[in-house]
């Protein structure tokens, strides 16, 4: 008989064979590595611990270091504080609270604010150790720029946890705390699959401005498609989402 006979039980594979396997064993050990890598690098930011550790105790990271700011208050879904330059952040309390401020008073004013800044991707949030104090100084800043409507895929999250509280922040397993956080006044913030205009994260609101809860508020954490205008606010995107 010629050719290759290949026995299930013998000690080496046919000659035919052995190139085969060589190549898939080849194939599993360099792609598998490699697969783990890409995804690695394309993942979302998954932020540097934050909010949530102890200051002062070996071996665990200090809270972020404290900031002093100027800037002014706009109003929106969630008030922002944007500072000379375009730099714009969201307000919170400590806590799972929102900023304790009158925005009726201060919206426009320029204001000093103090407090430590958590940051992720394209989100930054201050939160304050009290309520702004209002200055004298003029305050001038230049008008939202509007980017079109939008069809957003992503998440509701809270803007304090999912802007680098708590790791990862974000995802089914968070609904929970992002409800909570969102019921006590945390920004909203849509974070999306996939950048708009180079953001991931976005303020987010209901299709009028204003608040996305209680609206929305069965739709936190889960997969969801939004349609609504954006609109960039120094280096802040809002979006104005309709209910789907």
């Amino acid at each position: 008989m010629s050719g290759d006979f290949f026995i299930g039980w013998a000690a080496t594979p046919p000659r035919a064979l052995r190139g085969v396997l060589l190549g898939a064993g080849l194939a599993v050990g360099l792609g598998l590595p490699a697969a783990g890598l890409l995804l690695g690098a394309t993942a979302q930011d998954p932020a540097p611990p934050g909010y949530a550790t102890v200051p002062g105790r070996p071996g665990l990271p200090d809270l972020p270091s404290e900031e002093a700011l100027r800037g002014v208050i706009l109003d929106g879904p969630s008030p922002l504080l944007q500072l000379p330059g375009g730099r714009t952040l969201i307000l919170a309390d400590d806590g799972k609270y929102g900023p304790t401020l009158d925005r009726d008073a201060l919206r426009g004013r320029m204001v000093a604010a103090e407090g430590f800044v958590l940051r992720r991707g394209s989100i930054e949030m201050l939160v304050l150790r009290q309520p702004p104090t209002p200055l004298d100084d003029v305050a001038t800043v230049p008008p939202p720029e509007p980017l079109g409507r939008w069809r957003i895929t992503g998440e509701i999250c809270d803007g304090k946890c999912a802007g680098g509280a708590m790791q990862p922040g974000i995802g089914i397993g968070h609904r929970a705390c992002a409800t909570l956080c969102l019921d006590g006044g945390i920004p909203a913030v849509f974070v999306a699959t996939a950048p708009v205009a180079g953001h991931a994260f976005l303020v987010l609101g209901d299709a009028t401005g204003g608040p996305a809860l209680p609206a929305m508020r069965d739709l936190i954490g889960r997969r969801v498609t939004l349609e609504g205008a954006v609109l960039r606010q120094g280096n802040t995107l809002v979006f104005h989402a309709a209910m789907p």
